[in-house]
């Protein structure tokens, strides 16, 4: 099994404040950025010792990742599945489909609706003007989850909560990649005033443009950081 000590070393909480979701959230970003490649056993007992905590988290932590299709369960355990191309042309349409059909719902709101977007808005042109990549990835990530709110859609909004926090990490390494920020934040700028000016069919064609460049510069970034680039492998 991969060194899993010495990977953990750069990302690691306080053992103090180490609980389930920081396990998970460290393990995910392992996974992702292929620290802890394809194939990996990852061993409970081992996990659990290096982790500081018991194994209850571990557990969670480990069906939490299967479920966003990151681990993979086989007879002798869990081993990490990681993302290829494949898995990430899966996970762009499944965000287009949804963030879609949010604003087709939302298009029916009020104008006024779309308020519940402006504060990541502001956010992103703060870090815009700042050069704080990681901030605007956080911005990002929030306008994209307001589509749910102003479309007051639960069941959309709990599909893209299942994917959200691997998209929070690709969408960190795609932002990293951006020297200038100011054209990512005009094309959410774009979308937000053509949904508030009702004018759906222009903002699906924004959204669907602003979605295609996201990832080829994602796959882009990816390939460069794994160093050998995604797997082209099917499954």
């Amino acid at each position: 099994m991969t060194d899993l000590e010495a990977l953990t070393g750069g990302v690691l909480a306080p053992r103090q404040q180490i609980l389930g979701e920081q396990v998970l959230e460290q393990l995910r970003v392992l996974i992702i950025t292929g620290k802890l490649p394809a194939g990996t056993h990852l061993v409970e007992a081992q996990l659990s010792a290096t982790f500081q905590v018991s194994r209850g988290p571990i557990r969670d932590a480990l069906s939490q990742l299967e479920a966003e299709g990151l681990v993979e369960s086989r007879r002798r355990g869990s081993y990490v599945r990681g993302l290829t191309t494949r898995d990430i042309d899966e996970l762009y349409s499944v965000r287009e489909a949804i963030e879609l059909q949010a604003l087709r719902v939302a298009s029916h709101m009020p104008a006024e609706a779309w308020e519940l977007a402006q504060p990541s808005l502001d956010e992103m042109r703060d870090a815009s003007v700042s050069g704080d990549h990681l901030r605007f990835a956080h911005a990002d990530m929030a306008f994209h989850a307001s589509f749910y709110d102003v479309a007051g859609h639960t069941r959309l909004r709990q599909i893209w909560s299942q994917y959200a926090p691997t998209f929070a990490v690709l969408l960190e390494l795609t932002t990293a990649e951006d020297i200038d920020l100011g054209p990512s934040y005009e094309s959410h700028v774009e979308i937000h005033e053509q949904m508030r000016a009702g004018e759906l069919d222009r903002a699906t064609v924004s959204l669907q443009e602003h979605l295609l460049g996201s990832r080829a510069r994602l796959v882009s970034a990816y390939a460069r950081m794994t160093l050998d680039g995604l797997g082209e492998e099917t499954r």
